[in-house]
């Protein structure tokens, strides 16, 4: 637990939360200032600032219950599709520096706007990108 840090709190039980799902690992709970109507935040309990801090092992049972809340809120709320969303930096959109994933409900005339602008890369940039990306992927 970090002092000042609002999911620090809310897993320690000191701020309350509509909680949907807890484990030993992980907390979900309702956004207090959703997008959309059954808006999840999924928190690991241990405090990771981002993706870069996060063991490996506490990512693979977050995505593992993003998929079961994503399902339920999918069947539950019949939403025609599901927005998993994780910010990394304060450049990424990150506002809340203790990892946490968003399971956002999606409709198909919900006016919520995550897009970007297409860019596109000079001849041969991409590939050259590419074969440098996998080879520091291997490495890594």
């Amino acid at each position: 637990m970090i002092n000042n840090c609002v999911f620090c709190s809310i897993i320690g039980h000191e701020i309350p939360s509509a909680t949907i799902y807890e484990d030993e690992k992980v907390i979900a709970i309702l956004d207090i200032a959703p997008s959309a109507k059954g808006h999840t935040v999924l928190i690991p309990k241990k405090h990771s600032k981002d993706i870069f801090e996060l063991p490996e092992e506490d990512a693979a049972h977050i995505f593992t219950v993003a998929k079961k809340i994503a399902g339920v809120l999918k069947e539950e709320l019949q939403c025609d599709g599901i927005n998993i969303l994780q910010n990394n930096g304060k450049a990424a959109g990150q506002t809340v520096f203790h990892l946490h994933v968003h399971i956002i409900p999606r409709y198909d005339n919900d006016t919520i706007k995550l897009t970007w602008t297409p860019g596109e890369y000079k001849e041969g940039e991409m590939q050259g990108l590419a074969e440098t990306l996998a080879r520091k992927v291997k490495e890594f």
